[in-house]
């Protein structure tokens, strides 16, 4: 893992403190019985956690004397009396204390003597989740993280996902199968996430399924995450929410060469990989991987941008009879590579294959430490009657608020409103000046090779649409197109390739600014020069 340097430490040590004082509230109330059952069973039997956990209907418990108020009555021991209460965690806790590496991180505490205040603070606060509900404690992790990451940017491609996108993602992938989420038959679902950072989306797809469908289903999550940290934070969130923290794999383990999953199918995968980021510590893997006709890869893109490497994983976990995938994009993969290239391979196979259901392109300045513009993809492996062979572009660049203050790079925010609007756009399935229904063949394109009368050599090309059929291409090529002779034209020497381009299919929109954004930086500016 990238250092996070001096602030990020800071912004993660406190996340771990909430945690603390969160499962010292939950477990409060349990201290003394698992402290008595501990010292009953411990000299008779070797593992006497299914007793302690059974009695007090938890997956995990604390044997130490401590709470928060007898830790805070011993300011001169603190640090020896917080390692006897971590000490007391009952195992499934301690990988996630090892992964945030919390031994460095009280003796640092200590040493600034900020460990007793903190724990002092947190005596002021309930934080059990009876008080305090997820979305609240969300929140504040939601600002925490968004501090840490503006602070370390451990990795360019790294960003952790604002809610409000989220809750756009979830919705479209879990609405578009709601008939079958209400229908008989099986009732456990399963949800994975590849690069699940905290646990997040996986926690918040769960939700808004059991809210907005079926609150009786069961909904097994799945996750996989590289940092230690982030997987830490992670593991603990599951335990406190009584979801299976052994569900989460890692750290240090990339879902490109080390699939903790392998072989495993799932019926939603919901992800955000990280932007533009180079593969190559995965190269070798990969590389052999490509090899193997049962592998996950039918062909390796640039090396600089691993984005459609996490997609075919995400494809090759897909359960055959029914799947849905809801993955965050950059730019890129919607026309990165010329056509003879591995992207190109990789996106026309997706696209003939009738993967893709939908893409969303969001309006830029949505993620706290990055103005890029981004794109929702759907992929279905089970589309309805109305959608095979077409694909639904939804232009939502102007379905944003400005936020009040800006956060970083985040200036927009997607409300409650105009998520609605994007989910009504989408189950409508209308051509609109917002949404636009594509047979699959508008995004292909032919690339033909040519000759002028200066060369004989087919050194230069024309990109040109390709038409309804090879014959018809073929046709309509023949003579002159811009004063270039097309030659020799045949199926032999055509390269077709697949490309998504939004100005192209949304010629009303323009690309100006909003107005008020440039209003706000002209006051800055303003407040800059000294008249």
């Amino acid at each position: 893992m990238a250092d996070k340097g001096r602030f990020g430490s800071k912004i993660f040590n406190g996340i771990y403190q909430l945690k603390a004082a969160e499962t010292l509230k939950i477990l409060e109330p349990y201290k003394d019985v698992a402290f008595k059952l501990y010292q009953e069973y411990k000299g008779k039997l070797d593992d006497p956690s299914p007793i302690i956990k059974k009695e007090i209907n938890l997956p995990f418990y604390n044997t130490s004397k401590y709470d928060l108020s007898r830790l805070k009555s011993d300011p001169q021991n603190i640090q020896i009396n917080f390692d006897n209460y971590i000490q007391g965690y009952s195992d499934n806790v301690f990988d996630i204390i090892e992964n945030f590496d919390l031994k460095k991180v009280v003796d640092k505490l200590n040493k600034k003597n900020i460990l007793y205040k903190l724990i002092d603070k947190f005596t002021e606060v309930d934080l059990h989740p009876d008080k305090l509900s997820n979305h609240e404690m969300g929140g504040v992790y939601e600002e925490l993280l968004r501090r840490f990451s503006e602070m370390s940017n451990e990795e360019s491609g790294d960003h952790y996902t604002p809610r409000d996108i989220v809750q756009l993602l979830v919705s479209i992938v879990f609405e578009g199968d709601r008939k079958r989420l209400q229908s008989e038959g099986k009732k456990i679902r399963s949800i994975y996430d590849s690069c699940c950072g905290t646990g997040g989306m996986l926690t918040v797809g769960k939700k808004w399924i059991l809210e907005n469908i079926d609150d009786s289903l069961i909904i097994d999550l799945y996750g996989q995450e590289l940092n230690d940290t982030t997987y830490a934070i992670c593991k603990s969130d599951f335990l406190i929410l009584g979801e299976d923290p052994e569900n989460i794999k890692g750290p240090n383990l990339s879902s490109l060469s080390r699939d903790q999953f392998e072989g495993q199918k799932f019926d939603y995968m919901i992800v955000n990989p990280p932007f533009g980021i180079s593969w190559s510590s995965d190269e070798e893997y990969i590389l052999n991987e490509l090899e193997d006709p049962n592998g996950r890869f039918i062909d390796k893109p640039r090396i600089s941008d691993g984005s459609f490497l996490f997609l075919q994983h995400l494809i090759d976990k897909m359960n055959p009879s029914n799947s849905r995938i809801g993955i965050i994009f950059n730019q890129s993969p919607l026309y990165s590579g010329d056509v003879k290239s591995g992207e190109n391979k990789i996106r026309s196979w997706i696209f003939e294959n009738d993967l893709v259901e939908t893409i969303i392109e969001l309006p830029d300045e949505m993620f706290f430490n990055t103005p890029i513009q981004t794109f929702i993809w759907i992929l279905s492996n089970n589309k309805s009657q109305e959608r095979k062979n077409k694909v639904q572009l939804i232009d939502a660049t102007d379905k944003f608020q400005l936020l009040r203050k800006k956060l970083n790079y985040k200036r927009k925010e997607i409300t409650d409103n105009f998520l609605r609007e994007i989910l009504a756009q989408y189950k409508d399935f209308l051509d609109s000046s917002n949404s636009r229904i594509l047979d699959i063949d508008n995004f292909k394109y032919i690339k033909v090779p040519l000759k002028t009368k200066s060369k004989k050599k087919y050194d230069k090309f024309e990109i040109l649409p390709f038409e309804s059929s090879l014959e018809q291409t073929l046709l309509s090529l023949k003579g002159d197109v811009d004063n270039k002779k097309f030659d020799k034209l045949s199926s032999d020497n055509q390269i077709f390739g697949y490309e998504v381009n939004f100005k192209k299919y949304f010629p009303a929109r323009t690309d100006f600014r909003d107005s008020q954004l440039i209003i706000e930086e002209l006051e800055q500016l303003g407040e800059k020069i000294d008249f």
